[in-house]
């Protein structure tokens, strides 16, 4: 299959619901392939890796979108990730980083092992009670893995608990926006979302002038209002939306997509289940197993040499991090799921600057839930085949229903090694 051919299957909704197949058909050109005049695909782990860290390469700036979108501004989602850190290059990614890196330092983050717990323990009361005597089944995104990184994150933003259930349906229209291509259609949905979240986060910024809080919308707000400079308005608004958004859009579908991958891996599950101290190498490889995030793109602001292919300045880098993080090169049998493997450092949270600010946050999450969601419902199990969302950029499920044990059998103080789960 050609390397253009490839690229059009991926993009079709059957290549986004399942990429690999295609990654590999990608992957069969050589680890950098020019697909279309302009447009080149990076499989390659270590050319994602060094691409990714390279100071020639950056994301979209005004001009070149200008170019590719003239009417970018007049549209609600597409500014708003525009103006924020998640599309900016040096110095102004760098100083608006800077701003809100206090926030998610290893030792803050560290500081919130006891609270990621206890909301994780009583989101698994409530699941238990919804499903109660007859073993209804529930859905763990909806039940465990949406609101369980939506209130970590919306408690270091300062979000009250009342309105976090509203998140979710604007982050999932807005995040259309980060999609290799969408229609206007879905560019209008993505609009909504983006225009709901602004209107949101504009009446908590002005909450926090009148009452200032110990979070990070009052810092951030503070540091507008005694020098805009270092950050306006538009950034305020606008990297308060992508801090909520990516806070747990990529962390709801790390817990999703892999517990899906620990059912079906019932050995793995059990292991896991009896010794939750394997949690950090589990983590790290479902992260590479089945990355929440598959995507990202740079320009070439000068000519790149990689991967024995020459990149002019002015070419778009469609550099696959599901892709990489299957490299054969760099992980021997890269289709078997394998916790035990010498870990590589997978690519799902970036590398170089646009490395996710939240990365450690989202580690330590994942890290604590995958052994109490084993440990507390031994018996849990897919109710369904679920369903992937047409979604490549950001990877996850629709739903994602379960059955759980009986209550007398997933008792807090149940065996830790008891009932293994199954697919």
């Amino acid at each position: 299959m050609e390397a253009a051919e490839a690229l059009t299957l991926l993009m079709s909704p059957q290549g986004r619901v399942d990429p690999y197949p295609t990654y590999e058909r990608l992957r069969a050109h050589g680890p950098v392939v020019q697909a279309l005049p302009g447009l080149y695909v990076v499989t390659g782990y270590p050319e994602v890796d060094a691409l990714l860290r390279d100071p020639r390469l950056g994301v979209l700036d005004d001009a070149l979108r200008d170019q590719v979108w003239p009417n970018w501004r007049e549209s609600p989602a597409v500014s708003s990730i525009a103006r924020s850190m998640l599309r900016t290059n040096p110095p102004d990614h760098s100083r608006m980083r800077r701003l809100a890196a206090g926030a998610f330092s290893p030792r803050r983050i560290a500081g919130m092992r006891d609270v990621v717990r206890a909301q994780a323990e009583e989101l698994l009361d409530g699941m238990r009670d919804r499903a109660g005597d007859g073993g209804a089944p529930v859905d763990v995104l909806a039940d465990f893995a949406y609101p369980l990184p939506v209130g970590v994150i919306c408690a270091l933003l300062g979000v009250p608990a009342a309105d976090r259930p509203l998140f979710r349906r604007w982050a999932g229209d807005l995040t259309g926006v980060l999609e290799p291509e969408i229609t206007p259609e879905e560019l209008a949905v993505a609009d909504a979302g983006a225009a709901e979240l602004r209107a949101y986060f504009t009446e908590l910024v002005a909450a926090r002038r009148r009452t200032p809080a110990d979070d990070l919308t009052t810092a951030l707000v503070q540091v507008h209002d005694a020098d805009g400079d270092r950050l306006t308005g538009d950034e305020l608004l606008a990297n308060l939306v992508v801090l909520l958004v990516a806070g747990f859009e990529t962390t709801t579908n790390l817990l999703g997509n892999g517990l899906v991958v620990l059912l079906r891996h019932p050995e793995a599950a059990a292991a896991l289940r009896a010794d939750p101290d394997l949690a950090p190498a589990y983590v790290e490889e479902l992260l590479r197993y089945d990355s929440p995030v598959q995507l990202t793109t740079r320009t070439t602001t000068a000519p790149v040499r990689c991967g024995g292919v020459d990149l002019p300045a002015g070419s778009t880098a469609l550099l696959l991090l599901g892709a990489a993080n299957r490299d054969p090169r760099r992980f021997p049998d890269p289709q078997r799921f394998d916790p035990a493997r010498d870990q590589a450092h997978p690519l799902s949270f970036g590398a170089g600057p646009h490395y996710c600010l939240g990365a450690g946050l989202a580690r330590l999450e994942a890290q604590l839930a995958f052994p109490l969601l084993l440990r507390r419902l031994p018996e849990l199990a897919l109710a369904e085949a679920p369903r992937h969302r047409t979604r490549l950029t950001l990877r996850g499920y629709e739903s994602l229903p379960v059955t759980l044990s009986t209550p007398a059998v997933a008792d807090r103080g149940a065996p830790a090694g008891a009932h293994p789960g199954t697919p």
